[in-house]
């Protein structure tokens, strides 16, 4: 589509045609899982580390703790937080003793999105954004946010809170931060299940330099311990069988494949605790988690049988058949510490992503094998190390820590997958086209809608579509200047009402039974400033230079950033977010490995069968936000040369709705 900077931004355009050709699929057989040939000595972590946890100060010289001076503003005199004072009541319990307590967002899966009963930090602070870390002390209160989220974060905070922007220049990481507000000696406490392997290997590293020790506190949540009965319950709704036309390929198959893998590497088992992780490799689907079809669950496979750890009054007997039918044993879902030292005891080795599998699962490995040890003289240096290759089982285990397979696997979607995702676009590009219709209605015979309205009428067009299950993520509709918010959430009683003569940012997805969705539509309905469709034009450059783009195989995702930051690096302006993310199928509207990202450390080539965004935006404080998101799939380009005798790649669009136009 083309797009120059003239004298306005039309009215959204429903006449553009929604059909598009037919995806190609790409041929797809097992093995499944490919292999990473990663040394484990060597193992580089993946991305899921928190960025506040990894960010490091950019000046030099000694970092000081303060706020950004923006932040210093309508919070100097600080009120009392009953919460936070009731959580440093705790800190002098007698088996607890410590002088910091760290409340990130996740749960025990690392997810991003949680389940309610497990919002702690969003309970601590009262900022609800997915993604921060809360940090409290005797005496001062800190949370770190990043880009996406600095408005809602200065808005959701009280006075007895120091924000904390994430990356920006001077700004001190937590473990910066702590080192200069504890003194030497000092004990911080942390949840082991909240925080991955590699996470909290990490923090206690960086406190050690302070002679700050990190305390894991198995046995008790600080924040749970407050919440009391108020705490929401756990879900127990029923989990369900993901049928094998969307799944596309059988559960025996998936294990098969996973086992293989087991034995090349050594590992006589792997623990899966990635939640979209175990859904895919069980074709399972569950309800736990808002606008995530997932379960609470372990999933240990071995190479002779696999256990799954969830609380048993969600399975259903068909659900019972189908895990039976693969061979897949039941457990309780808090047992899986039990099984961990029961496996460490008979010598097992382990395969573990250090950069999901929480603290608490890895530690109580590590303490488990060093008793295996012991009872069996192993201490001091190995000698004639063996594996028996039959069961992985080994006379001095050690464990084997690599990236999970699983990530990739999921992440090359098969024809069926592919082919439920393109149906499933197709009914919500309808939906969609329904709901902008109403709209822009409803604006010109000037109805008084609020930003809940829209997000509220978008969702009853969306449901009455076949195979709807739920939003894939809170809907964000922003007016004017909550546009600017970049993961903005409308509230009833604080939301604005859309304002016709302003810009109206919708982000939104949803969940069907074959497939999800994501896409975001900035428009406006009367005459855009020369300043917005400035802005609007370049992000929309920037949007269709990815679209358009073509690649050898092999390229990360961040060596294609750049395409869409270009248009509007010309004129000095940029976004604080990724360009693009992995989305499941009939999963997690964000997945990994894959990424398109300024963040360079991801190094995960794009493949064929991959899906990913493209969303550029653009935004401008207390004034307005753009940001235009299709989803693209990854294909194999019949290019005229094959330089290097390489395949070389393009996306295919999976997003059927039309871009407003531009004249």
């Amino acid at each position: 589509m083309q797009s120059v900077p003239s004298q306005a931004i039309r009215p959204l355009s429903l006449s553009a045609s929604l059909s598009s050709s037919r995806l190609p699929f790409f041929s797809f057989s097992l093995p499944i899982f490919h292999k990473f040939k990663i040394n484990p000595s060597i193992y580089n972590k993946s991305q899921k580390v928190p960025l506040f946890l990894t960010l490091r100060c950019c000046s030099s010289g000694s970092v000081t703790a303060k706020p950004s001076s923006e932040d210093r503003r309508n919070r100097d005199v600080q009120e009392p937080d009953e919460k936070v004072v009731a959580l440093r009541r705790l800190f002098s319990k007698p088996g607890i003793g410590i002088d910091a307590y760290i409340i990130p967002s996740q749960d025990a899966h690392q997810s991003e999105f949680i389940a309610e009963c497990y919002m702690r930090r969003a309970y601590i602070s009262g900022f609800t954004g997915s993604a921060g870390t809360a940090v409290v002390t005797k005496d001062k209160a800190a949370l770190w946010t990043d880009g996406r989220y600095f408005l809602q974060a200065e808005k959701q905070l009280s006075s007895s809170w120091i924000l904390m922007h994430a990356g920006s220049l001077g700004v001190p990481t937590t473990s910066e931060w702590l080192n200069d507000v504890l003194s030497p000696g000092g004990r911080v406490g942390i949840d082991p299940f909240l925080f991955s392997h590699d996470a909290a290997k990490e923090l206690k590293e960086a406190i050690s330099k302070k002679k700050l020790e990190l305390v894991y506190l198995y046995d008790l949540n600080l924040v749970d311990d407050i919440w009391k009965e108020s705490r929401p319950k756990p879900s127990n709704n029923p989990i369900r069988v993901h049928d094998m036309k969307y799944a596309g390929l059988d559960v025996a198959s998936k294990l098969s494949s996973l086992r293989a893998e087991l034995v090349g590497t050594g590992a006589s088992a792997i623990v899966v605790s990635m939640l979209d992780e175990v859904a895919w490799l069980l074709n399972l689907r569950g309800s736990d988690v808002p606008h995530s079809p997932v379960m609470y669950a372990y999933l240990i496979v071995e190479v002779d049988g696999a256990k799954l750890f969830v609380d048993n009054s969600k399975v259903t007997k068909e659900v019972m058949d189908h895990l039976k039918n693969a061979s897949v044993e039941l457990r309780p879902y808090d047992s899986i510490l039990s099984e961990i030292k029961r496996l460490a005891a008979q010598g097992a080795q382990l395969w573990l992503d250090a950069s999901s599998v929480n603290a608490a699962i890895v530690e109580t490995y590590k303490s488990a094998l060093d008793k295996y040890r012991s009872n069996h003289g192993s201490k001091g240096k190995i000698k004639n190390k063996r594996y028996d290759e039959s069961n992985g089982l080994s006379e001095d285990p050690s464990g084997v820590y690599m990236r999970s397979p699983i990530s990739l696997a999921k992440a090359l979607k098969n024809p069926a997958e592919l082919e439920g995702m393109q149906n499933c676009h197709l009914r919500d590009a309808a939906a969609l086209a329904q709901f902008w219709c109403w709209l822009e209605e409803e604006i010109h015979n000037n109805v008084e809608l609020t930003e809940v309205d829209v997000a509220d009428k978008l969702l009853e067009f969306r449901a009455k579509k076949e195979g709807f299950l739920d939003t894939s993520f809170d809907t964000i509709s922003g007016s004017g200047a909550n546009g600017a918010i970049i993961h903005y959430r409308a509230e009833i009683g604080s939301c604005s009402v859309v304002d016709p003569n302003k810009l109206i940012l919708l982000d939104s997805g949803a969940q069907y039974i074959d497939g999800t969705t994501d896409i975001t539509r900035t428009v406006h309905f009367g005459e855009p400033t020369a300043r917005e469709k400035e802005c609007f034009t370049r992000v929309l450059k920037g949007h269709i230079a990815l679209d358009q783009a073509v690649f050898p195989e092999n390229t990360p995702g961040f060596v294609l950033d750049a395409f869409a930051r270009s248009s509007l690096w010309k004129i000095g302006l940029d976004y604080r977010h990724g360009t693009g993310h992995g989305v499941g199928a009939a999963l997690n509207v964000h997945e990994g490995p894959q990424s398109i990202s300024y963040r360079y450390g991801n190094t995960t080539p794009l493949q064929k069968g991959m899906i990913v965004s493209n969303e550029p935006g653009y935004y401008e404080d207390h004034a307005f936000g753009i940001r235009i998101e299709n989803l693209l799939h990854v294909q194999e380009i019949n290019t005229p040369n094959r330089y290097g005798g390489i395949e070389y790649l393009g996306f295919e669009k999976l997003t059927f709705f039309p871009i407003q136009v531009c004249y």
